[in-house]
């Protein structure tokens, strides 16, 4: 007795695909996984500041599970940062291992998952932090689970290294929910946001070390004057060792001075590096100038540090916010227009309101980190720097959620 062939939807897909196509869900959204996590995660850097703000101007916020303070700082890690990761690993875990892309119900499913880890920890939750910390730990685990046969079935362990960072980053997560939930008795909130923002910044380091050259070499090519990277035997695995340094002395030793003395050999190796790259031939390509920019503030912030650390310097007291807000921010900036540009069937072009939102953003790092000490003090900077940020998400959702929410436009999936 002969199958039934499938009715519906499903059936005029695959009679037009064949049986073994992918089948294109009906929402945009969720045909491929850095749709709906870009668009998440433009929407919560912004949230994340402007409720901070709005606390430190007096308006009386909800109470949640997390002191305002706390959670304005877990959420630019585990909220804003940890959903740009997530996007970017759907996307890139497909490419490294030639499977297909995550879309429809699995997505969905991770989605919610995220979505319930930061709804329960919203300022206004009544969920008590013992119960709404193991929902906001689920998310980058239950990634990692979604990711893990594809990696497996790769066979190559180098596509593990970007995934085991990952989990290095929600072990921070771990540290700083578990002291707020009252787990165990050592105080370990500083040292979790210490390793997230570490661990990020080696995110930035590992994979922008990949893309940036790859990206610029092609781009050369193209032009009369094609020019390929500098020879500097060693610098490249320095780097990356550096940066892991700077994770495994803060932890051991945070705030000391091999803490500062290994951040400035990391920001000495970081810059060695980027220089090999030929940045200054990609001025006129704004979407390719700012993956270098983005890499500069790696050096810029590891500098800064170290001079907090070795010379008590009191301009570099907010160094940790150039790591995070200048190199962390504007690389996920620049990933994120970059790739959905690419994967929603348009031209690598930055518009001018993206250019506009990129140096917004840096704006934002720069007066964050600089402006406390130019101004003396005082919440004037602090404020600047919140407008200057949320005019970067502000104009990158203008420009961005209308291709993440609609189909490609040249008609293909994803």
């Amino acid at each position: 007795m002969p199958i039934p062939a499938p009715t519906g939807y499903r059936a005029r897909a695959r009679a037009l695909a064949g049986a073994d196509a992918p089948i294109r869900p009906r929402i945009a959204l969720l045909a491929h996984g850095f749709r709906p996590f870009f668009l998440l995660a433009g929407i919560w850097a912004p949230l994340g500041v402007g409720l901070w703000l709005a606390g430190l101007s007096g308006f009386d916020m909800p109470e949640g599970p997390l002191p305002l303070i706390r959670w304005h700082a877990h959420e630019m890690l585990a909220g804003f940062i940890a959903a740009a990761i997530t996007g970017f690993l759907l996307t890139a875990v497909p490419n490294w291992t030639g499977q297909r892309g995550y879309a429809g119900a699995p997505l969905v499913a991770l989605l919610a998952v995220f979505l319930a880890g930061r709804l329960a920890l919203l300022p206004g939750s009544p969920l008590p932090i013992g119960l709404a910390a193991p929902i906001a730990l689920a998310g980058l685990p239950a990634t990692l689970l979604l990711l893990l046969p594809a990696l497996v079935r790769a066979g190559k362990l180098r596509v593990f290294g970007p995934p085991l960072l990952v989990l290095g980053f929600w072990a921070g997560d771990l540290l700083m929910l578990g002291a707020a939930a009252g787990w165990w008795q050592a105080d370990t909130w500083a040292a979790g946001q210490l390793l997230m923002a570490d661990v990020a910044l080696m995110l930035v380091g590992l994979i922008g070390g990949r893309i940036i050259p790859s990206f610029t070499l092609t781009a050369l090519r193209k032009t009369a004057r094609p020019a390929e990277p500098r020879p500097l035997p060693g610098v490249d695995r320095g780097a990356i060792a550096a940066l892991l340094a700077v994770a495994l002395v803060d932890l051991a030793a945070p705030s000391s001075l091999l803490a500062g003395g290994v951040a400035a050999v990391a920001a000495l190796l970081v810059a060695l590096r980027l220089s090999r790259w030929h940045g200054l031939r990609t001025l006129g390509q704004p979407i390719l100038l700012v993956l270098h920019l983005a890499y500069a503030f790696v050096a810029l912030a590891l500098a800064t540090k170290a001079a907090w650390l070795l010379a008590d310097a009191p301009w570099a007291a907010h160094w940790l916010h150039l790591q995070g807000a200048g190199a962390v921010a504007l690389m996920i900036m620049a990933v994120s227009t970059r790739a959905t540009l690419g994967h929603t069937g348009r031209d690598l072009v930055a518009s001018r309101v993206t250019v506009a939102a990129y140096v917004l953003l840096v704006l934002a790092a720069l007066s964050r980190v600089f402006g406390p000490a130019l101004a003396g003090g005082g919440l004037a900077p602090l404020g600047l720097a919140g407008a200057f940020w949320l005019a970067a998400f502000g104009l990158f959702q203008l420009d961005y959620a209308p291709m993440l929410l609609r189909p490609r436009a040249d008609g293909k999936p994803g």
